[in-house]
């Protein structure tokens, strides 16, 4: 029984002392974590304190990137809104924490550093703004974007952290709005496949074959209904303006590449969207060609991969390619990109952020949002929201 006892007793003891230390432990990391969030804060705040040089200011909300061509791309979009909106501050943020993360530790090109809305909008309210626009640079109003509006702005306007004076607050109230994403509604579609339509290289293009876009889409199982459905819109908006288009996703069940290669092929086709199933009819294609364009703000990781890699048997360049269509997914008569600031005459994939027609209509949907700034569509914070 002593010996019992005795073992009871030590095995007792161990499992105090693995407590305390895992306790300790778990100090550690959220000291460190702490610590990371108190340091990014500080330098957002020391970037803000030093460029803010009005009271009206736009935060741009991209998901992020880890190439060189989209940084560039950012860059062009945040120099546009500057040229475009005298007397508004212009700020960048990712809304993706792994390529903020991948971004710093310098993934594909020198570490760069890019930071969450959380800590842009946090160093917004404490320089004193008195007017903000959240515009989301999404292509769809999909799970970025309702994250975007639903968890970083409403915590903003909640003042979650205690950031901010009751009477910051209150001057707040119907001076905060959120510019929507690209295809925010269904008469953007119609817009974007007329601006998409009229571009020099996609004219060329569906002109002699095959034109594919390349959308992200939201996975199903969520309600992201009006999101999902801008991509069908907008390639019936495109296919009226000619057959040889097409748009597919990469994460969107039956718009995948080999949904699109079944769809050249012709056929009806009922396509899942949400709880909603929408019946697609395509008359067959024998195009023998074919250029493939992302359909994302930026030509990342989903646009050289996913699209355009050669070397990976399911990427959409080589299933194309497979199916007997002679295909493109870069270009050499892009005359837009940035890229070609330093690589003159090299092949070239353009994200649709940096075709100059497609900023605009970003940029309109920025002054469609600051139109609603001092109405009852600008947003309303606890402190001066009516009680009922």
């Amino acid at each position: 029984m002593k010996q019992i006892k005795f073992l009871m007793l030590a095995m007792l003891a161990f499992v105090t002392s693995a407590t305390f230390t895992a306790c300790s432990s778990d100090d550690d990391d959220n000291k460190s974590t702490q610590s990371n969030y108190d340091k990014y804060q500080q330098a957002v705040n020391q970037t803000v304190n030093s460029q803010k040089k009005s009271d009206k200011v736009i935060l741009l909300v991209a998901f992020g990137s880890t190439w060189e061509q989209a940084y560039d791309t950012f860059d062009k979009v945040v120099d546009d809104y500057k040229a475009n909106f005298s007397g508004w501050d212009v700020y960048l943020s990712f809304s993706s924490a792994i390529c903020i993360n991948n971004a710093r530790a310098g993934e594909n090109v020198d570490p760069k550093d890019y930071y969450d809305p959380e800590h842009w909008l946090t160093a917004i309210g404490l320089a004193g703004y008195k007017q903000v626009v959240v515009q989301s640079l999404q292509v769809i109003p999909g799970e970025e974007y309702r994250r975007v509006r639903d968890s970083y702005v409403k915590d903003f306007m909640n003042n979650r952290n205690g950031d901010f004076t009751d009477a910051y607050m209150k001057s707040l109230d119907r001076q905060v709005v959120v510019g929507t994403p690209l295809m925010a509604e269904e008469s953007d579609t119609k817009t974007l496949a007329t601006t998409l339509n009229n571009e020099a290289d996609v004219k060329a293009a569906v002109a002699q074959g095959i034109v594919a876009f390349m959308g992200h889409g939201n996975p199903e199982g969520y309600d992201y209904y009006g999101g999902n459905v801008r991509y069908l819109q907008l390639e019936n908006y495109l296919r009226a303006l000619n057959a040889n288009y097409y748009v597919g996703t990469v994460d969107m069940a039956d718009t995948y590449v080999d949904n699109v290669l079944e769809h050249v092929a012709g056929g009806d086709f009922d396509i899942a969207v949400g709880d909603v199933t929408i019946s697609m009819n395509y008359a067959a294609n024998d195009a023998k060609k074919a250029q493939l364009y992302p359909l994302m703000s930026i030509a990342g990781d989903h646009a050289h991969n996913d699209m355009a890699d050669p070397d990976d048997d399911e990427s959409w360049y080589s299933m194309f390619n497979a199916a007997g269509i002679e295909t493109a997914a870069y270009e050499t008569n892009y005359s837009e990109a940035c890229w070609k600031k330093y690589k003159s005459g090299d092949e070239y994939i353009p994200g649709l952020a940096e075709r100059s027609s497609v900023r605009k209509l970003w940029m309109n949907h920025t002054r469609e949002a600051i139109a609603k700034l001092g109405t009852d569509e600008a947003l309303s914070t606890p402190t001066t929201a009516s009680e009922e």
